[in-house]
């Protein structure tokens, strides 16, 4: 009985295509249609629900020749072969699809559809499920009439089962319709004008296939109607000024070479091109930089720097250690901040006591230094590195959970660790010596987070007394 409906739906499209003589249709820009059809709906086979006629309509627009969309409704009244529901139900299916129509200018316009929309299967009064569905296929209409055209359609329908018997379960089905397409409104393309013979500007090439029309009398043109360009630079002949410019060099409106940040070097050599308004440039138009220090004289805040010295971004000479000296003259360079020092750089002899404090805390059970004490500890080592006669007592400690052995233990490899860090950061051994004191000297309440935090520490404090 279906295969014979269907059949039924073939033959009167074929028979509506064959028996049609000529034929005016377009798809026409901006028409909206309206769309009856009507097929066969094949349900997947563990969906217990069999294939039955389709019947439905769609609203459609033509956003363009030849993309448009299309508002679907179709209605499936079928039955199923679940022993656990009512034999009969119905099916609803509301979709928006989008179609991209081939040879809109022809009457046979093929098209592909993609679309979304929602299915609802009824099963019986008060018992129904909606599913999302996405689909895709494609098609053809064939235009009987300027307005009038048979259509036909096929899609394949994933559906998106989302209930409590089958939650995220897709099922793959298959639609088919035959209809007609009712086409009003919409714009139809005028025809191109007519084609002409003459020769407007009188430059000897016809207007049809003349690109510049409004050539002026007497300019020599090539073989499109337009002035002859020699140089290839996209200045015609008769405008341009520099008729003799390289192949591929930028020019401006009168065919010469750019000067874009008008140095007074052509961009075409211009290995500065962006040099600011009124700085002096060289012959390859980059900024001049008179004491080679690599920053241009118009930037450079010291413009006489000796010839080898390095230099910041303004030009001026580098004073590492911030004493005052630059490095160029500076004799002492390491020498630590704060420290007076003399024309050379080096430190004023005064005898004063100077000294730095290291405060290490570690993670519950943990002898590792944490990164972010790495720098501190390296200012210990420079220290250290300025003042050789100094030593260190590394103290490391814990908090009182733990036995005592165990904190002894730890805090004395929490200090090898600090120690060893040192070492890395270039201090001989032999100035110090790491000392493990456990749980035996806490300087906060171990009873809380923030006092154990603060007892899990490796310290020691540095000093001496020097000439500066």
């Amino acid at each position: 009985m279906k295969k014979g409906y269907i059949v039924l739906l073939l033959l009167f499209t074929v028979s509506i295509l064959c028996v049609t003589g000529i034929s005016y249709g377009k798809n026409r820009k901006g028409a909206v249609s309206i769309n009856p059809h009507i097929g066969g709906y094949i349900f997947e086979g563990n969906q217990d629900i069999n294939s039955d006629p389709l019947y439905g309509a769609s609203l459609g627009y033509n956003m363009t020749e030849r993309w448009g969309v299309d508002a679907v409704i179709d209605w499936i009244d079928t039955d199923t072969s679940s022993a656990n529901r009512e034999p009969d139900l119905e099916a609803t299916i509301y979709r928006l699809d989008i179609l991209y129509n081939f040879m809109p200018d022809t009457d046979f316009v093929p098209f592909l559809a993609l679309g979304a929309g929602y299915i609802n299967i009824n099963y019986n009064p008060g018992v129904s499920d909606t599913d999302f569905l996405m689909g895709y296929g494609g098609g053809f209409k064939y235009f009987i009439t300027e307005s009038l055209a048979a259509r036909a359609d096929i899609r394949y329908i994933t559906d998106y089962e989302d209930h409590e018997v089958r939650r995220n379960h897709t099922n793959n089905n298959l639609s088919y319709s035959f209809g007609l397409t009712y086409l009003f409104g919409g714009k139809v393309r005028e025809a191109p004008p007519a084609p002409t013979q003459q020769d407007s500007d009188g430059d000897g090439v016809i207007d049809d296939s003349d690109r510049c029309p409004g050539t002026s009398m007497g300019v020599v043109v090539d073989s499109t109607g337009c002035p002859l360009d020699s140089d290839g630079d996209g200045v015609f002949d008769n405008n341009d000024k520099c008729p003799e410019t390289s192949g591929g060099v930028a020019v401006d409106i009168n065919g010469c070479p750019l000067d874009s940040d008008g140095d007074g070097v052509f961009d075409n050599n211009d290995r500065c091109p962006e040099t600011p308004a009124g700085v002096s440039v060289d012959n390859a138009g980059c900024p001049i930089d008179s004491d080679g220090d690599g920053v241009p004289d118009y930037m450079d805040l010291c413009p006489d720097t000796p010839a080898g010295a390095t230099v910041d971004a303004k030009g001026c000479p580098l004073d590492t250690d911030g004493d005052g000296v630059y490095d160029f003259l500076d004799k002492c360079p390491d020498t630590p901040g704060g420290i007076r020092v003399d024309e050379k750089g080096c430190p004023v002899p005064i005898k004063e006591k100077v000294s730095i404090e290291l405060n290490v805390e570690f993670e519950v059970n943990s002898p590792v230094v944490k990164n972010i004490y790495h720098d501190d500890i390296e200012k210990v080592a420079n220290f250290m590195k300025a003042y050789p006669e100094t030593t260190a007592e590394i103290e490391g400690h814990t908090d009182s959970r733990g036995t005592e052995a165990y904190n002894l233990k730890l805090s004395q490899k929490r200090a090898e660790n600090v120690m060893k860090y040192l070492i890395d950061y270039g201090i001989d051994p032999g100035r110090l010596k790491a000392v493990g004191y456990g749980e035996s000297m806490p300087i906060a309440d171990n009873a809380t987070k923030e006092g154990r935090q603060k007892n899990r520490r490796v310290v020691a404090v540095i000093s001496t007394v020097i000439t500066r």
